[in-house]
């Protein structure tokens, strides 16, 4: 940043399904690539973006945050109005603000908040084809949620997160809870939040955490998914927890289903 341009945080909703992921890709369409087209044909400068969680392709966000830096004299006020008759409607900036030059988009946030969406019914509805993944046969709730248990806490994900390659970089600095001897600390995340619910033939899975590895939600909801169906028993979520073999979970949910809820900040930086 430069003593002409400015730190601006956005708050960003998108469909994720005609895009391939948030991050840039030459090749083909992203939420980056059209956030940055637009915020440099506004600004007419060159920006560079920092988004909260690197959504997969098909991915959805309600609350994605990213940090960028703009021209300082940049008209903040009329800018999500600007990048909105740009972008939209497959992409929404529901918030601009200038933020501390210290703000950074994923390693200042604390937690980060998905859903998952299933429609449990016998007929499809095109109305959240979309939006929700579509499993006919009734799911047992109870048995899921009492999996979900073992989630709870500081746990080392490895069983359920694609291997990270080594350019991937981290949501967050590795967890330092305690002095104990750990595999791979990019793996270990800590679960503040996850619950199953359900309103009419719509079943939804809140889950919370300080980060999220790659994959790692609808990994987790693929295995719940079985759980519910009787495929296996609640125990083996926390005995995959255990072993840490990617290969022993269920297969991944599909990525419409999941969406980039809300991210959250210390207070300092709200």
């Amino acid at each position: 940043m430069t003593s002409t341009s400015r730190r601006a945080r956005l708050v960003v909703a998108y469909d994720g399904s005609s895009f391939h992921g948030f991050a840039p890709n030459p090749d083909v369409p992203t939420v980056a690539s059209a956030l940055t087209e637009a915020l440099e044909k506004i600004t007419q400068s060159e920006v560079q973006l920092v988004a909260a969680g690197r959504t997969d392709a098909g991915v959805h966000a309600r609350g994605q945050v990213v940090s960028v830096d703009l021209p300082s004299r940049t008209k903040i006020e009329s800018l999500a109005r600007k990048l909105n008759a740009l972008c939209g409607p497959q992409i929404a900036v529901r918030d601009v603000q200038w933020a501390p030059a210290s703000f950074h988009a994923r390693f200042s946030a604390i937690w980060r908040h998905y859903r998952y969406t299933i429609l449990n019914s016998k007929m499809p509805d095109p109305f959240l084809a979309t939006t929700a993944w579509h499993i006919h046969v009734p799911l047992e709730l109870r048995a899921m949620q009492l999996a979900s248990d073992a989630i709870m806490g500081e746990r080392d994900f490895s069983a359920f997160c694609r291997k990270p390659d080594a350019a991937d970089e981290p949501d967050s600095p590795p967890s330092t809870k305690s002095g104990a001897a750990k595999k791979p600390a990019t793996m270990t995340r800590f679960v503040t939040q996850a619950a199953w619910k359900r309103e009419g033939e719509v079943v939804t899975f809140e889950v919370r955490a300080n980060a999220f590895c790659h994959q790692m939600v609808r990994s987790l909801v693929g295995t719940f998914v079985d759980i519910g169906l009787g495929k296996r028993p609640p125990s083996d979520m926390m005995n995959l927890i255990r072993s840490g073999r990617r290969h022993d979970a269920s297969q991944l949910a599909p990525p419409h289903g999941l969406c980039l809820w809300e991210v959250g900040y210390p207070s300092s930086l709200e």
